[in-house]
């Protein structure tokens, strides 16, 4: 009996460590390393690995995250991001910043640019960010990455690019079976939004963490115009935003956090340091381990 009750406290033990490895800084890094996961008209799309050192656990969750910035400008190196990686692999995550064609570069995005090729911006950053994925996954066994628990992220243009990947996967892709069926444990968006929220259904409805502004004068809060175009304008196209997006996982009782600022604008897309403890525990409990929670957050 009594060698019954240490083994219990053991498992037990181990089951609250196990948990909460993922909230608290407690591991140092590796070297950052960067690897090329695809080569698409003569340029080299790569991204950085950022690890935790003397950690023992074989099987790691994976943070994959896009940059934002228009599909014109930013980088996987820019501070904030780095910042974020680094917290990531602090507490125990495998945490990856990718790079994606800058299909925008020098050119415009806003209304005077047509909607059809804002759907095509849209594809080309998704397929990018898919390709990313598939990296991942391909070399999962040299990371010790545990592909059950894939969560998936993005601020602004990037945050566009994953979502529409995740939840719009049929208008993204005119092949999406080419792509394996990825378990994306949930879904980490800073001012993003997606082209039809109709098309979220009991398969992809993958939980999520949203942060938004509810007057983002570029991507819409709920539903509303892209850069709030007018009708006659070449990039009038309607886009669903956060507000949107979580109504729907809620009608499906898909568990969410939804962080909505009063008045804000698109400065909600930059990383949210203050709130990252309770990111951080919400991607415990929610994404690794399983619990519904739907949350919702006013500032």
């Amino acid at each position: 009996m009594k060698k019954l009750f240490i083994c219990i406290l053991l498992f037990l033990s181990f089951s609250i460590s196990a948990q909460e490895r993922f909230i608290d800084d407690s591991f140092q890094l590796k070297e950052t390393e960067t690897r090329t996961y695809a080569t698409k008209n003569g340029e080299a799309l790569q991204l950085d690995i950022y690890q935790p050192k003397k950690d023992s656990m074989q099987q790691r969750p994976v943070i994959i995250f896009m940059h934002g910035g228009g599909f014109a400008g930013g980088t996987r190196a820019n501070p904030a991001e780095v910042k974020f990686a680094e917290n990531a692999a602090k507490k125990g995550y495998v945490a990856v910043q990718i790079s994606y064609r800058l299909t925008r570069k020098g050119q415009s995005f806003g209304c005077d640019y047509e909607a059809s090729g804002k759907i095509e911006t849209f594809k080309l950053a998704a397929e990018d960010f898919m390709d990313a994925v598939s990296f991942m996954v391909k070399i999962k066994d040299e990371y010790g990455i545990d592909t059950s628990k894939i969560i998936v992220g993005g601020s602004s243009a990037g945050a566009e690019a994953v979502l529409n990947a995740v939840y719009n996967e049929r208008l993204m892709f005119e092949n999406f079976s080419k792509y394996e069926d990825f378990n994306f444990a949930g879904v980490f968006s800073l001012a993003g939004a997606i082209v039809d929220a109709r098309y979220i259904t009991e398969e992809n409805a993958v939980p999520g963490v949203f942060f938004h502004g509810t007057e983002d004068n570029l991507v819409p809060y709920a539903t509303a115009p892209h850069h709030w175009c007018d009708p006659g304008q070449p990039g009038y196209i309607m886009l669903d935003g956060s507000r949107t997006i979580t109504q729907k996982l809620a009608n499906l009782n898909t568990a969410y956090m939804l962080y909505s600022f009063e008045g804000g604008k698109h400065e909600h897309s930059g990383m949210p340091f203050n709130y990252l403890p309770e990111v951080f525990k919400f991607f415990n409990e929610v994404f690794l381990n399983g619990e519904n929670q739907q949350i919702e957050v006013w500032k």
